[in-house]
């Protein structure tokens, strides 16, 4: 009978040390991947929180929409509450509304100049972000 040989010091050094040094990328790429995961939430969050704010703001009447697109002035003036969240507020939605030109019958290339009657230009945007929506809305 053949006697079975236990490891020794040696070997068992190796293979602790093999395993170490293997497992600091493998630690290094579950913490990536943990950190991508927080990172996709929280632009989800961002996203569908632009998409109520796009969904409240197309459920008020379009005279309503048309008032407060005229008394902005342009688009790049953001409209006060109810539609913006108020100031202080946590990731604020700013809501931005303009009339639009959509058949460019001026021939300037410029959504804003020339309005068309019964379109509204919306853009909500998470403040200091960059993070945005558009969409045009019809009487």
């Amino acid at each position: 009978m053949r006697r079975q040989r236990a490891f020794s010091y040696a070997e068992a050094l190796v293979a602790t040390v093999l395993i170490a040094v293997a497992l600091v990328p493998a630690i290094e790429a579950l913490q990536t991947g943990i950190q991508g995961s927080a990172l996709h939430t929280g632009f989800a969050v961002d996203h569908y929180r632009v998409l109520d704010k796009i969904e409240q703001t197309a459920a008020t009447p379009y005279a309503e929409l048309a008032d407060a697109a005229d008394a902005a002035g342009g688009p790049t003036v953001v409209v006060p509450p109810p539609f913006s969240d108020p100031p202080g507020t946590e990731s604020r939605r700013l809501v931005y509304l303009a009339r639009y030109d959509g058949d460019d019958d001026d021939g300037d290339g410029d959504g804003f100049s020339g309005a068309d009657d019964g379109l509204i230009w919306v853009r909500v945007r998470i403040a200091d972000t960059h993070f945005d929506l558009e969409t045009l809305l019809h009487e």
